[in-house]
C-alpha cells in the first residue's frame, strides 16, 4: 500500500509533455499497480516523459528497472525510431517488437494472432495437466465438462472482449475445443464398420450441448461492449471508442476493426443497421 502511495505521488509530480498523445484532449498516463504506460505520438515525447518520471521517482527513493522497461512504436513506419534503444540520464531502455502487460501480449503491428498464439499455449499447458482427468473412466461426462469449462476455458477468456477475432482464429479456436472435447467423450462405434473411431465435429456438436468458444466469446464481448458504451465520456475506455483517429487508411482490405465484429453479432441476433451504442 505504501508502494502505491509512492508511485501516485511521483506520477503527480510529473510535468507531462504538452505534445503527448491525447484522446479528444486527455493526456495519457496509463498506471496499474507498479505497472506505468507513457503513450506519446513520438519517440522524443517519450524520451523526455519517461526522464521527468525517473527524476520525480529518484526524489522518493524509487527506481526504474532498466531490465524490465521496454519502448515499443506503434505505426505502419517501422523505421521511425529505428535505434534499438532509447538513453536517458543513466538508464537504457530496449526497444521491443512485443510484450506482454497485464497478461495480454501487445505488438507494434497490433496483430491479434500474436496473443491468440500466446492464449493457445496457455490453453494447451493447462489442458495436458488435467488430460488424465478428462480421459478417466472414474469421472462422469458431466464432471468432465464442469473441469473443462471452469479449468480450462478461463484461461482462453482472458482478455477475449478485445479480440477482434477472424474467420481463421475462430476456426483454431474450434479446432483446440474439438481436441478437448474429444479426450472427454472418447470413441464411438462406427454403425457400418463395427469399429471404434474418433467422434466428428458433427457428433461433438451433439453430445455437447452449450454453446462453443467461439459463441461465448462473442456474447462476452458483446457484453464487454454494452458496458464501455453505457460509461460516461469522463472514462477513458470510452473515450477510446468514440474516437476517430485522424489519416486515412493504407491501401489493400482493411483489416476487420472491434467495432465491425460487434455489428456483425448484432445481425445475427437480428439487431443489425441499429446504432448500437445508442442500443446499449
Amino acid at each position: 500500500m505504501l508502494f502505491n502511495f509512492d508511485v501516485q505521488y511521483a506520477i503527480r509530480g510529473v510535468q507531462v509533455n504538452e505534445d503527448d498523445l491525447k484522446l479528444n484532449g486527455t493526456h495519457q498516463l496509463l498506471v496499474y499497480a507498479d505497472d506505468v504506460n507513457i503513450l506519446g505520438e513520438s519517440v522524443h515525447t517519450i524520451k523526455e516523459n519517461a526522464e521527468a518520471l525517473v527524476a520525480a521517482s529518484k526524489e522518493i527513493g524509487l527506481k526504474a528497472n532498466a531490465d524490465k522497461t521496454k519502448y515499443m512504436v506503434t505505426c505502419r513506419d517501422q523505421n521511425e525510431g529505428r535505434s534499438r534503444c532509447m538513453k536517458t540520464d543513466n538508464n537504457s531502455f530496449e526497444r521491443a517488437e512485443e510484450f506482454k502487460h497485464l497478461g495480454k501480449t501487445l505488438t507494434n503491428q497490433n496483430n491479434i494472432r500474436v496473443e491468440i498464439k500466446s492464449k493457445l499455449k496457455s490453453e494447451n499447458a493447462c489442458y495436458h495437466s488435467v488430460q488424465n482427468l478428462l480421459s478417466s473412466s472414474l469421472l462422469s461426462k458431466n464432471l468432465k465438462i464442469k473441469i473443462y469449462r471452469n479449468i480450462i476455458l478461463p484461461v482462453a477468456f482472458y482478455g477475449c472482449q478485445t479480440w477482434s477475432l477472424t474467420l481463421r482464429e475462430e476456426r483454431r479456436l474450434r479446432v483446440f475445443e474439438n481436441r478437448a472435447l474429444r479426450r472427454i467423450f472418447g470413441h464411438k462405434m462406427d454403425d457400418v464398420t463395427r469399429e471404434w473411431r474418433k467422434l466428428h465435429n458433427e457428433d461433438l456438436n451433439d453430445l455437447y450441448c452449450s454453446p462453443n468458444i467461439v459463441r461465448l466469446m462473442k456474447s462476452r464481448r458483446m457484453r464487454w461492449a454494452g458496458h464501455v458504451a453505457r460509461m460516461g465520456e469522463r472514462r477513458g475506455v470510452y473515450r477510446v471508442l468514440v474516437r476517430k483517429p485522424e489519416g486515412k487508411r493504407p491501401l489493400g482490405r482493411p483489416r476487420r476493426r472491434w467495432e465491425d465484429n460487434i455489428k456483425m453479432d448484432l445481425q445475427v441476433v437480428g439487431c443489425g443497421g441499429m446504432e448500437w451504442i445508442e442500443l446499449a
